[in-house]
């Protein structure tokens, strides 16, 4: 064979081999190719907060915040409302009826006591987890009794609320919580010794509570 007749024959073979590898090549690179997976936003844990609640609590309410000093009465009662969660924020709304058991509260020459008390709360908080952290704020009506030589006014009078609270979820559906308010009642009417007077009166409460959610 000649020198030309073995160019020509390596030349064919080094062809033939280049047109059978090419699909082989195509096939691995089609197989090892993988679409990157498509990116989605993570979503964020929910944090449950949301749906109807109903509870008691129980507690002291008394003139000065600390709740040892003279003058507290017993804080009974039960409460329900509503928590939403919006955009990582718990926002909501409550209702509650306390006995304060005749909590003192101070007017000129003399006391009253406090003896029930009906509330309606709006409620905002942060969630950390299966804890919720809020503040609360709203319209207290409370309904004074008479003490000793004072005597107080009839009905409800309207006062102002706001307060605070941690509240921690024990299971799905129930949780505990404390928590603190301070409500101020303006120009409460009392007669000493058949003389008139008005006076704004403010006492706090200190509650623990259960709620169970719905």
């Amino acid at each position: 064979m000649t020198f030309k007749s073995r160019a020509l024959a390596a030349t064919a073979a080094l062809s033939l081999g280049t047109t059978l590898a090419a699909p082989l090549w195509a096939a691995d690179l089609t197989t090892s190719y993988q679409e990157p997976p498509a990116y989605s936003e993570p979503s964020s844990a929910s944090t449950d907060w949301t749906g109807a609640y109903a509870g008691v609590h129980g507690g002291v309410t008394s003139p000065k915040i600390n709740p040892f000093d003279g003058g507290k009465g017993m804080n009974l009662g039960v409460h329900g409302g509503y928590n939403a969660d919006v955009g990582g924020a718990v926002v909501g709304g409550e209702l509650d009826y306390s006995y304060l058991g005749d909590a003192d509260v101070n007017v000129r020459n003399g006391k009253l006591n406090e003896r029930h008390r009906l509330a309606a709360k709006a409620k905002a908080g942060v969630p950390l987890g299966q804890t919720l952290i809020y503040g609360t704020g709203g319209l207290a009506m409370t309904n004074f009794r008479d003490n000793g030589a004072t005597s107080g006014p009839d009905g409800w009078k309207p006062g102002l609320l706001l307060g605070a609270g941690i509240e921690q979820k024990l299971t799905g559906n129930i949780s505990a919580r404390v928590e603190y308010d301070y409500v101020m009642t303006s120009n409460v009417r009392s007669y000493t010794g058949g003389v008139e007077s008005k006076r704004d009166v403010h006492d706090h409460s200190i509650t623990a509570g259960i709620d169970y959610k719905f």
